[in-house]
């Protein structure tokens, strides 16, 4: 079968022809470090996760980029609050710190790069001398646009005519520009108090102080600072070239963030910037998106800390990439149910594969082939446009299979059963589950504490203190820890997505 992605830049679902066969060129936009991650980046995080770990799966050799931008007047707001740090470089390397602590905490697989806007300045001079160069840019008091009616094809990606778009900027650019729909790419001098103001919280320093901290640098057109459509043009063409295979983002984005990478990046360089455009719908949290300007955010350390990392990405995934989702107590608990069947069925079959009842020469018709009706299935999902559901529903089929097949046997089929072992935990992998505890976050702490516990019991047994163990058993299963005590000693089950 062959990949089909929904092209923001066409609107339709189209077969995935990356330039190189063997290659593909995967950006992300990534996050303006000046809050906490929530689950909102956690979902979209997820689903790139997915998308790099299904391009490898089907052999592609994946170039992931994703970029930090660590420039912005939501960071310089942020200065002296809450130990943030006394600069704006301090504030973004705090925050930075936290997002990848994070990704980690969710067992996304590393980008190959995570390239900074601070890094990354003479390259976004350079950009912008050409497009000034080349007439698509002009110089206006130290500062510099994006000249929209030079480039034929604005608004291409965003489905919108020129005449139909309303003024970009900060209303005091108005007098500088051209036309009220062009945009910065530099910005003269550094930023000032009311550039902030609404983005402060109690408890930052004084807008005077902390503008004064902002960064600067020297340019062709005087001292300022890069704009934000320009950083991620330079970014990407830096480290993965002029043409990118996909392209993903947040649905809020398409305009005018990306409909203006667009425009810049293919007026300088005369390429398709991006084949393929790839969309992630927001979250919803009742009727509103999940963001951290609206303040109705869930922190990704939260939800990881109170779930457990598998639990979560069953959660995430178990909506497509370009479909709305719905996060609360509800969407949880079913979230929960379903990586706790999955978990079980994975130990009962490694249970029952690795004991005696397991024969050479018992054959489950029905399990075998629901083993491979789950990889059919799997990969016709993820290959539709990365169904992350769908997939997710041919993981719980083997999980069905599994329970089906154990029941009221006596005698198990050894092959079958360790083709579900191997199904799950390699399907799984995509999904980025991990069925033998190698995530990482709290959930691998959690055990740890739950194994010294369960020595301090023993011993405890051993000194004939019973009431006390019997005390440390009640203290851990009313935190949901399962424990049963066997002849070769006491076993224990996490609280699901533990």
């Amino acid at each position: 079968m062959t990949l089909h992605v929904t092209n923001t830049l066409t609107g339709e679902k189209e077969p995935f022809e990356p330039q190189d066969p063997e290659n593909v060129l995967l950006y992300y936009c990534g996050l303006t470090v000046s809050d906490p991650p929530h689950l909102g980046h956690a979902r979209s995080w997820v689903h790139v996760d997915v998308m790099h770990r299904w391009l490898e799966y089907r052999g592609y050799d994946v170039r992931h980029v994703e970029n930090f931008t660590d420039i912005n007047e939501k960071i310089v707001a942020r200065v002296g609050e809450d130990n943030l740090g006394e600069g704006e470089a301090a504030v973004a390397e705090t925050y930075i710190e936290r997002t990848l602590a994070d990704m980690r905490s969710l067992n996304l697989l590393r980008a190959e790069v995570y390239p900074r806007v601070s890094e990354h300045i003479p390259e976004i001079i350079d950009l912008v001398e050409t497009l000034v160069e080349k007439g698509y840019a002009y110089e206006s008091n130290g500062s510099v646009y994006f000249d929209v009616t030079s480039f034929e094809e604005y608004g291409k990606l965003s489905n919108q005519e020129l005449d139909e778009i309303e003024s970009q900027g900060d209303p005091d650019e108005r007098s500088e520009k051209r036309n009220s729909a062009d945009f910065a790419l530099w910005k003269a001098d550094g930023v000032e108090p009311g550039d902030i103001e609404e983005h402060r919280h109690e408890g930052a320093a004084p807008a005077e102080h902390a503008c004064e901290t902002a960064l600067t640098w020297d340019s062709p057109w005087g001292e300022g600072r890069p704009g934000w459509h320009i950083e991620c043009s330079a970014m990407s063409t830096t480290h993965l070239g002029e043409t990118l295979d996909i392209h993903v983002g947040g649905r809020d984005l398409v305009f005018p963030h990306h409909e203006n990478e667009v425009a810049q990046s293919e007026a300088a360089t005369d390429q398709q910037f991006a084949n393929y455009w790839l969309h992630c719908e927001l979250f919803q949290m009742a009727d509103e998106k999940m963001s951290s300007s609206l303040g109705n955010f869930v922190t990704v350390d939260e939800a990881v800390d109170q779930w457990g990392t598998n639990v979560m990405r069953t959660f995430l995934t178990a909506g497509s990439y370009n479909s709305q989702q719905l996060y609360s107590d509800d969407t949880i608990a079913e979230a929960e149910e379903r990586w706790e069947q999955l978990e079980r069925a994975h130990e009962r079959a490694v249970e029952a594969v690795d004991s005696p009842a397991a024969r050479t020469k018992v054959e489950d018709e029905d399990l075998r082939t629901a083993v491979d009706d789950a990889h059919e299935e799997f990969a016709a999902a993820m290959d539709d446009d990365f169904n992350t559901r769908e997939a997710q529903s041919a993981l719980l089929s083997v999980a069905s299979a599994i329970n089906a097949h154990l029941e009221g046997r006596t005698e198990y089929d050894y092959r079958g059963l360790r083709r579900t072992v191997d199904t799950l935990e390699e399907l799984g992998d995509v999904l980025g589950l991990s069925f033998t505890g190698d995530t990482t976050g709290s959930a691998a702490l959690a055990g740890d504490v739950v194994d010294l516990v369960l020595d301090v019991r023993e011993q405890e047994r051993t000194d004939g203190n019973y009431e006390r163990a019997d005390d440390l058993r009640d203290e851990l299963e009313s935190l949901g820890v399962e424990v049963q005590d066997t002849d070769e000693g006491p076993t224990y089950r996490l609280p699901s997505g533990e």
